[in-house]
């Protein structure tokens, strides 16, 4: 059985600042992923949009360079290998976030956390005490039951596609 000051569920951008925060004022601070640090906006969300939006936007300056000067050979797009530096450059933030954490002196533990009750939260066979939960777990996507659902993808299944749509 571990005593914590904070048990933090969930480490997204919120739960590990929060973690961290109260770990920089002497707290003993545990932290309880079951996915992957950093929540949506690293790993389904605002990252890969942005990486892959900046990516979209070379095929105009391409073309354009020619008119500069620039010789401009054989451009053409790889989409496998945009998606494979998405993967490489969230993996980077990831250790990040796992460093940070890690450096505050916060634990980390993979699992995934359920509430006994309000100082007691369970992660597999493991029984945490606490004075404090935050319930810091961000939302997932929900796909209503209705025909069809199994021509879409979430925002979680959107960047890893295999080929271009």
């Amino acid at each position: 059985m571990s005593q914590y000051d904070l048990v933090v569920i969930g480490a997204g951008s919120g739960g590990v600042r929060a973690a961290r925060m109260a770990a920089s004022f002497g707290a003993k601070v545990a932290v309880i992923e079951d996915r992957y640090l950093g929540g949506t906006c690293v790993n389904v969300g605002c990252v890969p949009k942005k990486l892959y939006v900046f990516g979209s936007g070379f095929s105009e300056t391409i073309e354009d360079a020619q008119g500069y000067g620039w010789n401009v050979i054989n451009h053409g797009f790889d989409w496998s290998r945009l998606r494979d530096n998405k993967i490489q450059e969230i993996k980077r933030l990831n250790g990040i976030y796992d460093r940070l954490l890690k450096g505050s002196g916060a634990e980390l533990i993979d699992g995934r956390g359920t509430i006994v009750d309000a100082n007691t939260v369970r992660v597999g066979h493991r029984v945490l005490h606490t004075q404090r939960i935050l319930i810091a777990t961000g939302g997932w996507p929900r796909q209503p039951d209705m025909p069809g659902i199994e021509l879409t993808k979430t925002s979680n299944e959107i960047f890893d596609l295999e080929k271009l749509p």
